[in-house]
């Protein structure tokens, strides 16, 4: 085995080769954090520890897979065989095998946002509250959060200090037994019930004790208290936990992370070893030092002193803008100018926002220049209604009990299904105890059904059962093939004929794909029983690959964990960023710091900052001031851009435009190349240019002095 120990600093060497006992390594950005970890797996497989007895906990499937790469390319097959995965997948594994313990069946399914969010919309009806009084996207977070806490529906119930709140209570409690009910566990459950499991079932624990010998995680900054609380009991027996992170990143507090765990982690383990990797390999010395200077006006940290032997770089660029037009103009400006002056790809930049709504501004701007990019957090493969509908029939297929399911296919594609035929099967299975599933095999049974409602209710039986009995027979990709041909879905988008329909049957045909090449790579029966779950705790960051050629949108927290060599952090105004309601609370505040500062060092070679001096809010002109971010930053880093400053160059070329007779937008036409509209103008007297961009040639650079253009009249 070659002495991979060699390519590691004299800091990372150290923190990988102490294996016995707790161990905290603080990691500022860019320091080699997931190089660390993946070192000390395999310096632990080099030492004779088995592979299963490596637990690797990460955030993301995109981190976790980019780990098992990186340890198989160090010591080969051995690293195959570590458990590496995020928190919801490796305890949803946990869950399968011990599921019956807690009353479900192995094949239960895992609600993902949506599916949570339209079982608490019916549920609000169900107990006859009106909507409009209570929001199902609120409950659902007051839901999640009480969870993360490890707090019970009951002892929500008794927290509960105002109407709202005790609604909120009832509907937690019958949220969770109709989870039960549906054999399915939503994100939460994936962890609550893990520790459910640890504490009622001692053999169960000891079992998993025994089993990893040594736990490490990842980005621990981000946990919250049931991670907190699975961790210290799985590595009880042993002790060998090795947390890594950086608590100058804790940016989640509002889905549950508690950045205590990371500054309270040597209180806990009083006899931890602590290592410091300080040296960023990222960023250049200036964009260190701004991000340096910002996060110490937090006193919420552990202090450490990033350096870098980069070069010293270029200084950041703070850009002053009218309004939110503006600064996607100018951002879309200094995109070109980097792309002239310094030849990046469009890959190469990113524009990051604190709220998606931001998004649209730029959006509209890139389309205007024909630059093509990516949005991250848009809507997702896996969240298009044409591939919910067909995950849906699978995930019933699967788990019968499945109602939300089941309510969501039962009329698509239509069925002559009706709303009060649907209303009766569930008031029959409600009555019954039943899954909606299993009463519509008794739909003779169902009191106040036409023949017809009888007839179609069955029929959808008869189509899911043959498939249950199926499932075990033929390969998923096969059983799926044979669904989407006997629903007829190709043939219904086909008849649309439009673009939208077109482009659901390629997303069909893409899941086919998915399902068929996962299930050739897992021969095994349950492989449709793991696709579902793969593709349930799929994040919107993991299906993203910076492999084609586009500029990235995304908000701030998308962005941890990345790197480009340029990035626009915008919007930094007050109450937009920081956020308004974190302005009179001061931990709050200082997680929007640290939020900041993630996005500062994102940055490798050059970073801009923008800000409007107004924003269009709710059809509304409001007037902003420049976040108080922005002054914590060095003087003698920042590189100014006024509003003023670009009038003054405008007027210039409004000059050189009046001279020539020419404007951006006029048409004109060309001997050679046509009618086309330009889109630039620069250069005065002989230098005079213009980008024209043509119908039939695309955008050309054209001296007038020679180009003779001429212009167009309509």
């Amino acid at each position: 085995m070659k002495d991979f120990l060699k390519d590691l600093n004299k800091e990372q060497r150290e923190a990988v080769k102490w294996i016995n006992g707790p161990v905290l390594i603080l990691a500022g950005p860019g320091s080699g954090k997931t190089r660390v970890l993946t070192y000390k797996i395999a310096y632990l497989l080099s030492l004779g520890v088995k592979p299963y007895e490596i637990l690797a906990l990460t955030f993301t499937n995109k981190a976790a897979n980019e780990m098992k790469e990186r340890a198989f390319n160090l010591v080969g097959d051995p690293a195959k065989n570590v458990t590496i995965g995020t928190f919801h997948s490796v305890f949803a594994k946990f869950l399968r095998v011990e599921a019956e313990k807690l009353g479900y069946t192995k094949n239960f399914t895992i609600y993902d946002q949506d599916d949570s969010l339209s079982l608490i919309k019916n549920l609000i009806k169900e107990l006859n509250f009106s909507e409009d009084s209570i929001n199902a996207g609120i409950v659902q977070s007051k839901i999640s959060n009480a969870k993360n806490a490890l707090i019970t529906p009951d002892g929500y119930l008794s927290m509960a200090d105002n109407q709202f709140e005790l609604k909120v209570a009832h509907i937690y409690k019958a949220y969770q037994t109709a989870l039960f009910q549906r054999n399915a566990m939503d994100f939460d459950d994936l962890l609550v019930k893990a520790v459910e499991l640890f504490v009622n079932f001692q053999d169960v624990l000891e079992k998993y004790q025994s089993r990893f010998k040594y736990i490490l995680v990842d980005e621990y900054q981000d946990t919250n208290r049931v991670q907190y609380i699975l961790l210290k009991m799985l590595a009880q027996k042993h002790r060998n936990l090795c947390v890594i992170g950086d608590d100058a990143q804790s940016i989640y507090s509002w889905r549950g992370a508690e950045i205590r765990n990371i500054l309270d982690f040597k209180s806990d383990f009083p006899d931890c070893k602590i290592f410091k990797l300080e040296q960023n390999y990222r960023s250049t010395k200036k964009i260190l030092r701004a991000a340096d200077f910002v996060i110490k006006n937090n006193t919420e940290q552990i202090l450490k002193n990033l350096w870098t032997d980069n070069n010293e770089g270029e200084p950041i660029v703070v850009v002053e803008c009218k309004d939110e037009r503006d600064e996607a103009e100018r951002v879309v400006h200094f995109i070109k100018e980097e792309i002239r002056k310094n030849k990046y790809n469009l890959r190469d930049f990113v524009i990051l926002y604190r709220t998606n709504a931001q998004s649209r501004s730029f959006e509209d701007e890139l389309r205007r220049e024909r630059l093509p990019y990516t949005i991250v957090g848009s809507i997702a493969f896996y969240k298009r209604k044409e591939i919910k509908d067909i995950l849906a029939y699978l995930r019933l297929i699967v788990n019968p009990k499945d109602d939300e399911s089941f309510l969501r296919i039962i009329n698509f594609p239509s069925r002559g299904i009706g709303e009060a035929t649907i209303d009766r099967v569930r008031a029959f299975a409600s009555v019954k105890g039943i899954s909606l599933f299993e009463a519509i095999s008794r739909s003779n049974s169902i009191p106040g059904l036409t023949d017809r409602a009888r007839k179609n209710l069955f029929n959808f039986y008869l189509l899911i059962q043959k498939y249950i009995d199926l499932k075990d027979k033929i390969s998923a990709g096969e059983l799926s093939r044979a669904l989407i041909d006997d629903l007829g879905l190709i043939r219904l988008y086909k008849e649309d004929g439009g673009p939208e329909a077109l482009q659901r049957i390629e997303n069909i045909e893409e899941l086919l794909s998915a399902i068929t090449e996962f299930s050739n790579e897992n021969p095994e029966k349950n492989a449709l029983e793991k696709f579902l779950e793969e593709v349930s705790l799929i994040s919107d960051i993991d299906t993203w690959e910076n492999k084609r050629d586009t500029i990235t949108l995304m908000t701030l927290h998308s962005a941890k964990g990345l790197e480009f060599p340029v990035v626009f952090i915008t919007g930094l105004e007050e109450g937009l960023f920081p956020i308004a309601n974190a302005i009179y609370n001061k931990r709050e505040l200082e997680e929007e710091r640290r939020l900041f500062y993630v996005g500062i060092t994102r940055a490798m070679k050059k970073l801009y900052l923008t800000y409007a001096k107004s924003r269009m809010k709710a059809g509304n002109v409001m007037y902003q001031r420049k976040s108080r971010f922005l002054d914590e930053i060095p003087i003698e880093l920042v590189l100014y851009h006024s509003a003023k400053d670009e009038a003054r160059k405008a007027k210039k070329k409004e000059d050189f435009k009046q001279g020539y007779n020419f404007t951006v937008g006029s048409v004109v036409f060309h001997e050679v190349f046509g009618i086309g509209r330009i889109v630039d103008l620069s250069g005065n007297g002989d230098k005079a240019s213009a980008v024209v961009d043509f119908e039939n040639f695309g955008r050309k650079l054209l001296l007038l002095k020679y180009a003779n253009l001429k212009p167009v009249k309509f």
